[in-house]
C-alpha cells in the first residue's frame, strides 16, 4: 500500500511531463528516437543509441517472463494443478513414498517455481545448463513476437486491440470474484493502511519511478516512434493526460484485485495455522500442569483464549519457550510476507489461485492476462529498437520482416542465458542495472536536451502549433526544473545507497527450502557495471566524438544544418498523403532554412555541412 504514494507522486513529477515531451517531439519531428535526437543536435545523437541499447536489453529479458507465463499457462490445463500438491519420492530401502523434502520445507507453489519451472541453481556462478522446456517456451514467445511486429505498426497495431482490451476483461472478472472472497476485506485494509516508514527507503522511490517508466513506456524510444505516426494536428497533450489517468486507474484497480486475493490467501493460511496449533495443542494437553479442560478452543475463540490461557501455560511448561510445533498465527504477518516481482505472480498469487473453487479456470485467465500484458509491452519495446535500426542508412534497404527476424533470432540466442538454472538471477541483474538505471539516465538527458538545447520555448511553440493551445505553468516547470532535479536526486541517492549497501540477489537453497540473499561475485559485479554503462556511455561518447570532430562525418559539425525533407522510411508507409502535405505546409517547415536541396530516395533526413 505504501508503494502507491511514491507511485502517484512520480506519475505527477515525471510520468506526465515526460510522456507529453516524448509524444510532442515525436509527432513534431516525424522520426524515431535515433533520428529525433540527431535532428535536434548531432552532438546528442547518443540518446537514440542509448535508448536502442536499453530497449534491446529490456526486450531480451522481458520475453523470458512471457516464456514463463506460457509454461504456467500450459500447465494450467492439467487437473489438479501441478503447483497445488507436492510430488512424492520413493525411499528405496523401506520402499515407501514421501513428499519431496524441498517441497515440504517451502511450499507447493514455491517448489513448482524453483524446481519444476526454472530448476534454480544454488548460485549465479552455477548455470546448471539450459533447461529445454524453458528454451522451447522462449522460442514460442519470440516467434509470436516476430509474427506480430514483422510489418511494424501495420501488424502490431491490430494485435494491440486484443492485448489492450483483454486484460481489462480479466481484471473485471477477477474483481467480481476477488471482493466476494473470505478475507478480501483484510487485504484491502492492509492496502489502504500503508507502512509510512517504508517511504524513507530510497529504493522504494526508485522502484516507483521505474514502475512509472515501464507503465507508460518512457525512455524506450517506442513512444517517440509511435508518435511519429500521428497526424500533425493530433492533440498530444490530451493523449498524455488521458494515458496517465488510465494508467493510474489500471494500477489502482489491479492493486485492489491483488490485495483482495492476497487477503483471501492470508486468511486461508491463518486458518490452516490455527487448525495446526489446535491439533498440536490437543496432543500435548495432558502434559500441561494446569489447563481449563472445560473450555474447547476453536477457530472462533482462538484469538481470545490462545494468548490469555493456552500460550502462557505452554510457555511456562517449556521454560518460557513455545513448543517447537506451535506456530505463530497472524493475518497481518501473512500479508506482510507477500512477495514482489516474479515471486508475487508465480508463487504467492498462484497459491491463492489454488485455494479458489474452479482453480484451473482462474489460473488460465490469470496467465492469459499476464501474456496479453507482456506481449503488449514487448511490442512497444521492440518497436523502439526496430524503428531506430530501420532508420539507419545501413539497414534502409533491408525488408522489415527480415530485419525484425534477425533481431528476434539474436535475442532468442542471447536469451538462452535466462533459460539456465541461474536464469532468474541473471534476469534480476538485467532488470536492476540495464533496465531501471538505464531508463532513468536517458530520461534525465531527454529533459535537459529538450529544455536547454532544443529550447523549451521552441518546444512549447511546437506544441501550441500542433494542438492550438500553449502548455501551462505545470508543464513548463516540470520540463525545465522539477523533472530533471527529481531524476538527478533519485540517481544520486540510489548510487549512494548502492555503494553503502552492495547489491545482492536471492539465491535458492534446496536444503533450506528458502531463498537466501547473497552478494554478487566479482565477475558478476563487472557485468552489472557493463550493463549500467551500456545505457549511459553512448551519450557522452557520441557527444565527445562529434564535439571534438573525431570522425570525418562530423567535420565542422558546429556549422552543420540538418534538413527535414520527408518522413522516415519506417513511418512513410503509415502516413497518408494529405498528412504529408499538411506537414510541409505547417509552420514547422517555415523554421528551417530551405536551400533547395534534393529529396533523397525513400524520403529521409539529410545532414549537410554548409560553408
Amino acid at each position: 500500500g505504501a508503494f502507491l504514494i511514491p507511485y502517484l507522486i512520480m506519475m505527477v513529477l515525471e510520468g506526465a511531463p515526460l510522456f507529453l515531451l516524448e509524444l510532442g517531439i515525436g509527432q513534431r519531428l516525424r522520426q524515431g528516437s535515433l533520428g529525433v535526437w540527431n535532428l535536434i543536435s548531432p552532438w546528442w545523437g547518443g540518446l537514440g543509441v542509448a535508448s536502442t541499447i536499453v530497449s534491446y536489453l529490456v526486450g531480451l529479458y522481458y520475453n523470458v517472463i512471457i516464456a514463463w507465463c506460457f509454461y504456467y499457462l500450459f500447465n494450467s490445463f492439467k487437473s489438479p494443478l501441478p503447483f497445488s500438491t507436492c510430488p512424492n519420492e520413493t525411499v528405496e530401502f523401506i520402499n515407501q513414498t514421501f513428499p519431496v523434502a524441498e517441497c515440504e520445507l517451502s511450499s507447493e507453489t514455491a517448489y513448482f517455481w524453483y524446481r519444476q519451472t526454472i530448476d534454480a541453481s544454488p548460485s549465479i556462478s552455477e548455470t546448471g545448463g539450459v533447461k529445454w522446456w524453458m528454451a522451447l517456451c522462449l522460442t514460442i514467445s519470440w516467434v509470436l513476437v516476430w509474427l506480430c511486429i514483422m510489418k511494424g505498426i501495420q501488424s502490431s497495431g491490430k494485435v494491440v486491440y486484443f492485448t489492450a482490451i483483454f486484460p481489462y476483461c480479466i481484471l473485471v472478472i477477477f474483481f467480481g470474484r476477488a471482493v466476494t472472497l473470505k478475507g478480501a476485506s483484510e487485504g484491502l485494509k492492509h492496502m489502504f493502511t500503508p507502512d509510512m516508514t517504508k517511504l524513507l527507503d530510497p529504493t522504494v522511490w526508485m522502484d516507483a519511478a521505474c514502475q512509472v517508466f515501464y507503465s507508460l513506456g518512457l525512455a524506450f524510444g517506442s513512444l517517440i516512434a509511435f508518435a511519429s505516426y500521428n497526424p500533425m494536428k493530433n492533440n498530444c497533450k490530451r493523449d498524455a493526460i488521458f494515458m496517465c489517468f488510465i494508467t493510474v486507474f489500471t494500477a489502482t484497480f489491479a492493486t485492489i484485485d491483488i490485495f483482495a486475493v492476497l487477503g483471501f490467501k492470508a486468511v486461508a493460511n491463518y486458518e490452516k495455522c490455527v487448525d495446526h496449533n489446535i491439533k498440536k495443542l490437543h496432543s500435548i494437553m495432558d502434559l500441561l500442569p494446569t489447563h481449563p479442560q472445560e473450555v474447547n478452543i476453536t477457530l472462533e475463540n482462538y484469538e481470545e483464549l490462545w494468548p490469555q490461557v493456552y500460550l502462557p501455560a505452554i510457555q511456562e511448561f517449556y521454560e518460557n519457550k513455545t513448543h517447537e510445533h506451535i506456530k505463530h498465527c497472524s493475518v497481518s504477518d501473512e500479508l506482510n510476507q507477500a512477495a514482489e516481482g516474479t515471486g508475487l505472480a508465480f508463487i504467492v498469487f498462484t497459491q491463492a489461485i489454488v485455494e479458489l473453487p474452479g482453480s484451473n479456470f482462474w489460473s488460465v485467465c490469470f496467465f492469459m492476462m499476464l501474456l496479453a500484458l507482456g506481449l503488449g509491452s514487448q511490442f512497444g519495446t521492440m518497436e523502439g529498437v526496430i524503428t531506430n535500426m530501420f532508420d539507419m542508412k545501413v539497414f534502409a534497404r533491408v525488408r522489415k520482416e527480415i530485419l525484425t527476424g534477425c533481431v528476434c533470432l539474436s535475442s532468442l540466442l542471447f536469451g538462452l542465458i535466462f533459460c539456465t538454472g541461474a536464469g532468474e538471477y541473471w534476469l534480476g541483474m538485467f532488470d536492476t542495472f540495464a533496465g531501471s538505471m538505464g531508463l532513468i539516465m536517458i530520461a534525465f538527458f531527454e529533459t535537459i536536451v529538450i529544455s536547454y538545447v532544443y529550447g523549451h520555448k521552441k518546444f512549447t511553440d511546437d506544441i501550441e502549433r500542433m494542438i492550438g493551445e500553449r502548455p501551462g505553468l505545470y508543464w513548463q516547470a516540470t520540463w525545465r526544473f522539477i523533472s530533471p532535479l527529481t531524476i538527478f536526486g533519485l540517481v544520486v541517492t540510489c548510487l549512494y545507497y548502492r555503494i553503502a549497501h552492495p547489491p545482492d540477489y536471492p539465491a535458492w537453497k534446496m536444503e533450506l527450502g528458502n531463498a537466501v540473499r547473497e552478494p554478487y561475485p566479482g565477475w558478476a559485479m563487472f557485468v552489472c557495471l557493463i550493463l549500467l554503462m551500456g545505457g549511459f556511455l553512448p551519450i557522452p561518447i557520441v557527444y565527445l566524438m562529434r564535439r571534438c570532430q573525431c570522425i570525418r562525418f562530423d567535420t565542422d559539425i558546429h556549422q552543420a544544418s540538418i534538413k527535414r525533407v520527408e518522413t522516415t522510411i519506417s513511418t512513410q508507409g503509415m502516413i497518408k498523403g494529405e498528412e504529408l502535405e499538411e506537414y510541409h505546409d505547417s509552420p514547422a517547415g517555415e523554421d528551417d532554412d530551405d536551400d533547395g536541396g534534393l529529396t533523397v530516395p525513400g524520403g529521409r533526413f539529410r545532414m549537410e555541412v554548409i560553408d
